[in-house]
């Protein structure tokens, strides 16, 4: 069983971080989640999703939406200014890191080595520590400080995954692009999965076209 950390910041995408949580907790990896406080305006504005109150309260909704029933289902959740989480030592042992949506002030603080909070520190832990570290920016257009901090973050051995879905696999509703940037995140995690179709050299459009006659 791997343990991995998700994280939601500020930015648009709220349903790329949401499906992920879901096929994530139902294999048997467990999961540590942080929410910024922007990331919570983006679940409530994106998913409707509304995390007020106690951690308890927190953990109950996103059950909730996740249709979490069992109650052994590996989750744990962590206010993002909980310096003091074990995810926030290199000595605590992570599979990866996955900050899904990220705001480029995210991308720009871990770039920069800023560790204000449990996201930006858990982040640079995983970069000190060697470990898998994905952040999936979700910005249009693209400046060049914004640019240049991703390539800084590449440059420090973490993977800029934007969430950039393709078209190949003919998508019908809005959950074929989210689970196909999803399965590319799940890809770079080392996690196995199906949840999205996958090139298979020219023949796919062919194969594509016999599946909706």
């Amino acid at each position: 069983m791997a343990v991995f950390t998700i994280a939601i910041s500020g930015a648009s995408g709220a349903p790329y971080a949401v499906r992920l949580l879901e096929v994530l907790l139902d294999s048997p990896h467990e999961v540590k989640l942080v929410v910024s406080a922007a990331g919570e305006k983006i679940l409530s504005l994106e998913c409707g999703i509304e995390l007020r109150g106690s951690l308890n309260d927190r953990y109950d909704e996103i059950r909730r939406a996740l249709r979490i029933a069992k109650s052994e289902v590996p989750l744990e959740i962590f206010e993002n200014n909980d310096l003091a989480a074990p995810i926030s030592s290199g000595s605590f042992p992570i599979s990866g890191m996955v900050i899904v949506p990220c705001s480029m002030g995210t991308v720009g603080r871990i770039a920069n080595g800023i560790s204000t909070d449990l996201i930006s520190r858990s982040a640079d832990v995983c970069l000190k520590e060697r470990r898998k570290l994905i952040v999936c920016p979700r910005e249009t257009p693209l400046g060049v400080i914004h640019l240049e901090n991703m390539l800084r973050l590449t440059h420090a051995g973490a993977v800029v995954l934007p969430a950039m879905p393709g078209f190949y696999h003919r998508p019908k509703e809005i959950a074929d692009l989210v689970d196909m940037v999803v399965s590319r995140i799940l890809d770079h995690l080392g996690v196995e999965n199906s949840i999205s179709a996958r090139w298979k050299g020219e023949g796919m459009s062919k194969i594509l076209s016999v599946e909706e006659d």
